[in-house]
């Protein structure tokens, strides 16, 4: 039974809560029983819970959802208990509670470092899409340069497929620019009263925004009312959605990767390097291989060598990263590729944003 961890906490609190289940969302049922509590480390706590170690790549995309729900209601409970959490990423995992420590250890400065960023902020995600999107669509093809087109079209014999898509790609264009100029009323309006924001993929062509907002806690009230104000100065031709408060998952999250000697051996190989290579070195070694195996200077084709130098390149870097939280006077000038140096370095914690 490994320990699944939610995020990290700033102090060395004792919290022991009942997890909550996706379930229990859709239905309002209470819990299963099983309990979260956090594992501490000096002045930081890690929020974790009992659970066999899965790889979630390999799980069905229902069961990933249902789990992202649950690792959300956690970290949103911890923060619902007065807790500024950094939230750690879908699916991290530590063997025990001896690898949370070390996890936490070896990611110290850089979890205070980012706690602190995050302070007496919250995240707010923000959605707005068109009320009436037919009558969007209207309003646009009723635009004199495209009614022009149109009534030349209906003026002719026969449209084509080419006529036809003519006018559809001016109404897309159209729709684009409407969808950008709101937007972007609707960023500064928002982003006046936020330290940050991050703006999500739209999914939907009917949607306008799709942002999360870093502010504040004091500022909810005063950004909940500008959004009201957005919807008045749009007429309620806007369905304005909030989300939140959240903690910064848009903007700080705490990734955690293991490192398997396997593959830095790999890497290592790959890169024709030694037992041991300092940062230099592994650079140049780099440089060299991308070069002799980049596709516009061979002839022959070389695509699968060129990106398989870049993945171990990539390798080699995270685990330089991870043997360089491990060296407290930042003294370290040469990595060991050894699988017992490798084994003492297999863990990288990161800040993602």
């Amino acid at each position: 039974m490994g320990k699944y961890i939610y995020g990290v906490i700033n102090g060395s609190h004792t919290i022991e809560m009942e997890k909550p289940s996706a379930s229990s969302k859709v239905r309002g049922d209470k819990g299963k029983g099983a309990m979260v509590y956090t594992i501490a480390h000096q002045d930081i706590s890690a929020v974790v819970s009992n659970s066999p170690i899965v790889d979630y790549t390999c799980l069905s995309k229902d069961i990933v959802a249902r789990r992202l729900i649950e690792h959300q209601m956690v970290n949103e409970g911890i923060m619902q208990l007065g807790y500024t959490i950094l939230p750690a990423s879908l699916g991290s995992f530590a063997v025990n509670e001896n690898e949370v420590r070390d996890i936490l250890n070896k990611g110290y400065n850089l979890i205070k470092e980012t706690i602190e960023k995050i302070t007496d902020k919250i995240e707010i995600d923000v959605c707005a899409t068109w009320s009436d999107f037919a009558a969007v669509l209207k309003g646009i093809g009723d635009e004199e340069e495209i009614r022009e087109v149109k009534e030349k079209l209906l003026a002719c014999e026969k449209i084509t497929i080419t006529d036809q898509m003519k006018i559809g790609n001016m109404v897309k264009e159209a729709l684009n620019r409407k969808r950008e100029r709101e937007a972007e009323e609707i960023h500064k309006a928002l982003g006046a009263i936020s330290q940050a924001k991050s703006i999500h993929e739209l999914m939907d062509e009917k949607k306008i925004i799709n942002t999360a907002f870093l502010i504040d806690t004091a500022k909810q009230k005063e950004f909940d009312a500008r959004v009201e104000e957005l919807d008045a100065a749009f007429n309620e031709g806007l369905n304005f959605r909030c989300i939140g408060p959240l903690p910064s998952y848009s903007f700080y999250t705490l990734k955690i990767q293991k490192i398997q000697f396997e593959r830095i051996d790999w890497a290592r190989k790959m890169l024709d390097l030694g037992d041991v290579a300092a940062k230099d070195e592994i650079k140049n070694a780099y440089q060299r291989l991308a070069a002799s195996t980049h596709p516009d200077t061979n002839q022959i084709d070389m695509k699968k060598e060129f990106n398989d130098v870049n993945r171990a390149y990539k390798m080699l870097v995270d685990y330089v990263k991870a043997c360089e939280q491990t060296d407290e006077k930042g003294e370290k000038q040469v990595y060991s590729f050894r699988e017992k140096e490798v084994k003492k370095n297999a863990i990288l914690v990161m800040v993602c944003n």
